[in-house]
């Protein structure tokens, strides 16, 4: 009994690696439902609400500087090795390089742009709006604080929000939000959620941020993911133009070559070129093949006589003796004498 053999999740890896014949059809672009515009707006009210509480120094600072002084990385040495790499993780560089190759392979393999293009319109803003929230406030971190209990704002500092937590929230965010069933993006999600906050929790640890810095960005990325099917039209038409920049590439490509036809032509049939063995076996051949017989001189073209008008005729240097008893044609025999016995 022949039984098929059992894919393993290995096998079923590689068979992912292949390019889809056409783009998928059941790829859902999310929409701005009104759950989501709540989130957004309650995210919205929470930033403003951290904002606040920084600028009029309230009890959110006080635990600020409550956890600058406990001094975590003084507290749990021993995981300061693994925290100095888990907060790679919230860099711009490494995590953008990462996600563009993943993102990347998926626009190859489903022949579209929207992935690369989500990525990069959230990239986009997430430097705009945290980059200009950075200057404006102008804050400043922990290591260089000035005065025990203010809010270091307006001293020309960068760090409020945490642009480590926004870039975790982000761009770890955004294989959630291109997750191709509702299943996977519910899972990236959490595990987006997660990461970030473990990376903000680490610039906390290392005592590069404020608590507050931390907050204020996971909720500026937040925002981002949540207003990104804003753009969606913006991403489509973005799309379909370099498509067809594309196309109209390639054809003035194709234009700029012209194509030579070669006239039709009756074949010209080629015979191999005779080599040095083929010529001896020619001439072989040649030497050994049976001569055609020659006509016998008699057969040769004449007067031709009818054949009573013939006479016989001895040929000249014959070796046989004349024949006197014979008699010729067309005469009467002679009588012979008659002898007694």
């Amino acid at each position: 009994m022949c039984t098929e053999r059992k894919l393993t999740r290995l096998d079923r890896v590689f068979a992912r690696l292949d390019r889809e014949p056409e783009r998928p059809a059941h790829i859902d672009v999310p929409r701005m439902t009104p759950h989501r515009i709540v989130l957004f707006a309650a995210t919205l009210a929470f930033y403003g609400a951290i904002v606040w509480a920084v600028v009029i120094t309230s009890w959110l600072v006080r635990l600020d500087w409550q956890v600058m002084f406990f001094r975590p990385y003084q507290q749990w040495a021993e995981i300061h090795a693994f925290v100095d790499y888990y907060v790679v993780l919230g860099q711009r560089g490494p995590t953008a390089v990462m996600v563009a190759a993943w993102l990347g392979w998926r626009s190859w393999r489903q022949h579209t742009l929207r992935p690369l293009l989500a990525l990069g319109v959230s990239l986009l803003l997430l430097n705009i709006t945290v980059g200009a929230a950075k200057l404006g406030m102008g804050r400043l971190g922990p290591h260089y604080a000035t005065t025990i209990g203010s809010n270091e704002m307006g001293l020309g500092g960068d760090i409020f929000p945490s642009g480590h937590t926004a870039n975790a929230v982000v761009t770890w965010g955004i294989l959630a939000y291109l997750a191709s069933t509702p299943r996977a993006r519910r899972w990236l999600s959490a595990l987006s959620a997660v990461t970030s906050l473990g990376v903000g929790l680490s610039t906390v640890y290392l005592g590069t941020h404020w608590l507050s810095d931390v907050l204020l960005g996971w909720a500026a990325g937040l925002l981002i993911m949540l207003a990104l099917p804003w753009f969606e039209p913006l991403i489509a038409r973005s799309e379909a133009w370099i498509f067809d920049l594309r196309d109209r590439w390639r054809e003035r490509r194709t234009a700029a070559v012209p194509v030579q036809t070669a006239p039709v032509t009756t074949p010209v049939l080629l015979k191999p070129r005779a080599t040095a063995a083929d010529d001896e076996v020619a001439a072989r051949e040649a030497t050994s093949a049976p001569r055609s017989p020659r006509a016998p001189v008699y057969l040769a073209p004449g007067p031709h006589t009818a054949r009573p008008e013939r006479t016989p005729l001895t040929p000249v240097g014959s070796r046989r003796p004349p024949h006197t008893d014979r008699i010729t044609r067309g005469t009467a025999p002679a009588a012979r004498p008659l002898t007694g016995g």
